[in-house]
């Protein structure tokens, strides 16, 4: 059975941008929809039958959003098996269950702060953290439309497991018939970022060879994944925030490994994952890396 792509709604706008995103990702990859709601509202009133009034108003919301998401999707995923459901746990548990059984888990970005879209929601990051198969946030400008070129980059990390990333972005970039943008940054230490005797230059060059191995190993393992799909290095001195994002700023999803660290309240992204979640300017897929 083929997993389908799960769009988690929560009646915001950025969760029916989300939900408009995923339905496209399906009818692209011939998978079914899935739509969950997560809710809590079985645990305080049960499971009720009888007329709309006689119901927990909790219910009838809930129903009415996951009714009126499947209506939204069928424009953008026609020919596709839509599903709805209505979960009755706390966002991140239910999200966290979903992605066990999910090719994709597409989530809108809450947009929180005295800046617009500063700050990621607290699910999206959460989730993004723990989740067992690729996490996409949506995020950013809204869909362009035309025919613009378009662009999946690539951000290549520096561990055996950047291999799953690099597929999944071959498969992204393949769907679309877009070029892939594989992105590497270096840095050399601070006493090399002025002129050097050439033994200082030997170090740079020797920082941007690493460089160039690491997403020559990326590229490699995508193995058959990376089909027909045109392929453009960036390796550039610079931190990989910046780079990767000014890499992004055309692009139609930017994809990076989930570099994840243990703290106190368990898996927590890398500081590249979580920057580009607060900052990119388009749609951003967290990967699972395992070795």
């Amino acid at each position: 059975m083929e997993l389908p792509v799960v769009a988690g709604v929560d009646g915001s706008e950025g969760g029916f941008r989300a939900l408009d995103w995923a339905a496209g990702e399906a009818a692209r990859r011939g998978l079914p929809l899935r739509i969950v709601h997560a809710s809590v509202w079985e645990h305080y009133e049960g499971v009720r039958s009888g007329p709309a009034e006689d119901r927990p108003s909790e219910q009838v919301l809930a129903e009415s959003l996951v009714a009126m998401a499947k209506d939204r999707a069928r424009g953008p995923a026609a020919g596709v098996e839509v599903t709805t459901d209505i979960r009755p746990d706390e966002p991140v548990t239910a999200l966290m269950e979903e992605s066990a059984d999910a090719a994709l888990l597409v989530l809108g970005s809450r947009e929180h702060g005295p800046l617009t879209g500063r700050f990621p929601g607290s699910v999206s990051l959460s989730v993004a953290a723990r989740a067992r198969c690729p996490v996409v946030v949506v995020r950013g400008r809204e869909p362009e439309t035309g025919a613009r070129p378009g662009r999946v980059v690539l951000g290549v990390g520096d561990t055996a497991a950047s291999g799953v990333t690099a597929r999944f972005a071959f498969r992204e970039a393949r769907s679309r018939g877009c070029e892939l943008v594989a992105v590497r940054a270096w840095r050399g230490p601070r006493h090399l970022a002025v002129p050097r005797p050439p033994s200082g230059g030997d170090r740079l060059r020797t920082y941007q060879r690493q460089a160039d191995e690491y997403v020559d190993t990326a590229l490699s393992a995508a193995g058959e994944d990376a089909g027909e799909v045109t392929v453009r290095r960036v390796v550039v001195r610079g931190t990989a925030h910046r780079t990767l994002l000014e890499a992004a700023a055309p692009a139609d999803l930017l994809v990076v490994g989930a570099r994840r660290a243990h703290g106190d309240f368990g898996p927590q992204l890398g500081q590249v994952d979580h920057a580009m979640l607060r900052d990119a300017p388009c749609p951003v897929a967290i990967v699972p890396e395992r070795e």
